[in-house]
């Protein structure tokens, strides 16, 4: 359903040093590296058939996150949230809505989340769904 989901980034050295860490903990490899003809940078994560894909805005304007926006990660146990939430902190994120850790999903079941924001402020969740 979808091709790539990219962000905006005003550091682009800082969202990688973030990124690195936050999208390593699933597998992804260094990024590709790209500077396009209207001189920005971004950078390219793939991963099993994935892309997310960090830039600077190709207007030269300043980036800003998406009010109500959330780009979501699957994770493979409670343990992977945890780790998601303390992988972003450790490299400029911050916790947002509450500890990460279990949560009455009403008829999609129990969830284990964590949201957290990018240093740049998207919004981020690690989604472990128990059952």
């Amino acid at each position: 359903m979808f091709s790539h989901i990219m962000v905006g980034t005003n550091n682009i050295e800082q969202s990688k040093t973030f990124y690195d860490a936050l999208l390593g903990m699933f597998g992804a490899k260094e990024p590709f590296r790209n500077q396009a003809s209207t001189g920005h940078h971004r950078l390219f994560y793939r991963h099993e058939g994935n892309t997310f894909c960090v830039s600077e805005p190709i207007d030269g304007e300043k980036a800003t996150f998406a009010n109500g926006g959330t780009i979501g990660f699957t994770c493979r146990s409670p343990e992977q949230v945890q780790q998601f939430h303390d992988t972003a902190l450790a490299h400029g994120g911050q916790t947002i809505e509450g500890p990460p850790g279990l949560r009455d999903g009403g008829s999609m079941g129990a969830m284990h989340l964590a949201y957290v924001r990018d240093p740049d402020g998207n919004k981020l969740c690690a989604i472990y769904r128990a059952g």
